[in-house]
């Protein structure tokens, strides 16, 4: 099974409009309302790979319960620990003369110790060996900075492996507790590290650095570059064909679904890194981040370009 874990998901509104100026009203062209969080996107993205999950995370108030409503309506498992507090709405405007967006997040409920001991309790219930944790996402205020910590030591500790994406203080402190993989992206990599990548070579000694905290498996998102996949014995850069990307919030979601589809099927380097790539890149040609199809998803894998570096 394969549990994905959202501490701050959230209704994401999407407006396009033909072009974004300051100072002054503009009509949107087109409007969505998306059910999202980085883990709720993970979800969305292996169902379309015929995969299904249970989420979990903290709701609160009417939105809250619209998106726990609205997953259940579309088949999706949740069992979402319920607080006090309204779960967020995000805005993003999408400038269709520019091609560029801009992304508005709220913070979120306030959670308290009552709630995440519901949490842990809920988690513990669940655990069982062999299955696939994808931990995701910013922490909600109240949260502590080791949440993800906790969270991956009770996961490997039951027999099942952790798969992170989150940055900053939570980043580190859940390498400390060494999850199987980590996918960070270029901005939070160099932010942890140090160091700029600007290269495939700056990107290696980003991950070896992943590698040194005990981690299995690196997964550096590098956006329209691709991405660079590495293990203590090898590294695969993987990169995408020339597309048109119309939304990219969420395909970094999705690049981790593809992984964690191929992680499940026993693939190798390879094979992980093109399918979190045709994944990802799918997602980013689509406008929100409802999931691409899977026939867009092989049509990409076989496109993607990978190299295997010892």
């Amino acid at each position: 099974m394969i549990i994905t874990v959202t501490p701050n998901p959230a209704l994401d509104r999407t407006l396009t409009v033909p072009e974004i100026v300051f100072d002054d009203m503009v009509r949107a062209s087109d409007s969505r309302l998306d059910l999202d969080g980085k883990g709720v996107n993970v979800s969305k993205a292996l169902r379309a790979l015929d995969t299904g999950t249970v989420m979990m995370g903290f709701v609160g108030g009417m939105a809250g319960e619209m998106l726990e409503r609205g997953l259940g309506a579309l088949g999706y498992t949740t069992r979402f620990t319920h607080v006090a507090g309204e779960t967020r709405t995000n805005t993003i405007i999408i400038d269709a003369a520019a091609n560029r967006y801009v992304k508005a997040n709220e913070p979120g409920p306030t959670l308290h110790s009552d709630a995440l001991a519901a949490f842990f309790t809920q988690a513990r219930v669940q655990l069982a060996a062999g299955d696939t944790w994808i931990l995701s996402g910013s922490l909600p205020p109240g949260a502590p900075d080791d949440f993800y910590e906790q969270l991956v030591e009770l996961i490997q500790s039951g027999g099942a492996r952790a798969l992170l994406d989150t940055s900053g203080e939570p980043l580190r402190l859940g390498c400390a507790a060494r999850p199987y993989l980590v996918k960070p992206n270029a901005d939070e990599a160099e932010a942890l590290t140090g160091a700029a990548i600007n290269d495939d070579a700056s990107a290696r000694r980003a991950a070896l650095f992943f590698l040194d905290q005990g981690v299995e498996l690196v997964a550096l998102s590098l956006g329209a570059e691709g991405l660079l996949l590495a293990t203590r014995g090898q590294f695969a850069r993987a990169r995408p064909p020339l597309v048109r990307a119309l939304n990219p919030v969420g395909a970094g979601d999705a690049l981790l679904a593809g992984i964690a589809w191929a992680l499940e099927q026993r693939l190798g380097l390879a094979e992980l890194a093109r399918w979190g790539v045709a994944s990802g890149t799918a997602a980013a040609m689509r406008v929100g981040t409802d999931s691409a199809p899977r026939n867009e998803i092989e049509a990409l894998y076989a496109e993607v370009q990978v190299q295997l570096w010892e």
